[in-house]
């Protein structure tokens, strides 16, 4: 099997398990979702840190923490992911994993604006419309619902910056995710620590539930060591489109399997978002081959 075929299939084995994660943690829906992200983090953590043992890459992690500056900007990646996935935690028990679809259909959009104000990047008209008709769609599910898609909004905007701070790090993904998750693991381990003292948490915690909240470390590392995968063999275009299972399986769980609702405001604001992620998808892949073509043309010239 050729490379990138194998860095397609790596990344759509990991929208596979972070499309179809709402199903496990929904499992965990009677716990706090605090303890349960906690978990996570303390899992995950350990997961990456034996990789990275077995792989003999420590070193590569404490270089990635040597200097203050590299401890700020991984510590900011750190919040921002660990909002992310708090929020996406509540949505899965509170039974919004619709609109947590929609907030990861509307990430790529909102990443472009980011990119707009954070880099000055200018937006093509094809991405102004794209743009243009997200923002529509959020308006009219505010209105027709009576209450803004926050949960959507957090979600996208939350990975949109982790994803502008990830930009700046010049360790590899393995490596800097490993160091955000050891950074934000003493607070995680003393949120069940005192959650213990009172009586709840990780020793009152039925040995399913346990076992669930421990094999959620392999479920947070596994898809992400796949997309690493994934992104060293795959254009960037093809790793934007496959990342859209993501999202879409979310919403066939939601809506097919946890039976949420969805009606006319919801059909309307999808169908603008659908529309808008075709526009820019489109865009994108005809922009990568336009810059694949250049140095052909260009070396064809000279």
């Amino acid at each position: 099997m050729r490379e990138a075929a194998k860095g397609i299939w790596a990344m759509v084995a990991a929208c596979l398990i972070w499309g179809t994660a709402p199903l496990y943690y929904k499992m965990l829906a009677h716990l706090p979702a605090v303890d349960v992200v906690a978990h996570r983090i303390l899992w995950s953590t350990l997961t990456f840190l034996a990789l990275l043992a077995l792989q003999g890459r420590l070193g590569d992690l404490r270089r990635a923490l040597a200097t203050r500056a590299e401890v700020a900007v991984i510590g900011f990646a750190a919040l921002t992911i660990t909002l992310n996935w708090t929020i996406f935690i509540m949505a899965i028990s509170w039974g919004r994993v619709t609109e947590a679809s929609l907030g990861y259909y509307l990430y790529p959009l909102v990443a472009v604006l980011i990119g707009m104000l954070a880099f000055g990047e200018r937006l093509s008209r094809v991405q102004g419309v794209a743009v243009g008709l997200a923002l529509l769609a959020v308006a009219l599910l505010t209105w027709g619902l009576g209450a803004a898609p926050w949960i959507a909004m957090v979600l996208a905007t939350s990975f949109g910056l982790y994803g502008l701070v990830k930009k700046r790090l010049t360790v590899g993904p393995v490596v800097s995710v490993t160091a955000e998750v050891l950074l934000i693991a003493p607070f995680a381990a003393a949120i069940l620590i005192w959650h213990s003292a009172q009586g709840q948490g990780v020793l009152t915690t039925a040995p399913r539930d346990l076992a669930l909240l421990v094999v959620s470390g392999a479920l947070t590392a596994t898809p992400l060591i796949l997309f690493s995968y994934a992104t060293t063999r795959v254009r960037m275009a093809t790793v934007g489109l496959v990342q859209y299972l993501n999202p879409t399986l979310q919403f066939l769980c939601a809506v097919a399997v946890l039976g949420e609702p969805f009606g006319p405001w919801h059909a309307l604001a999808f169908g603008l978002i659908w529309t808008a992620v075709a526009i820019y998808s489109v865009a994108a892949v005809v922009q990568d081959r336009a810059a694949r073509k250049a140095p052909v043309s260009a070396s064809t010239e000279a």
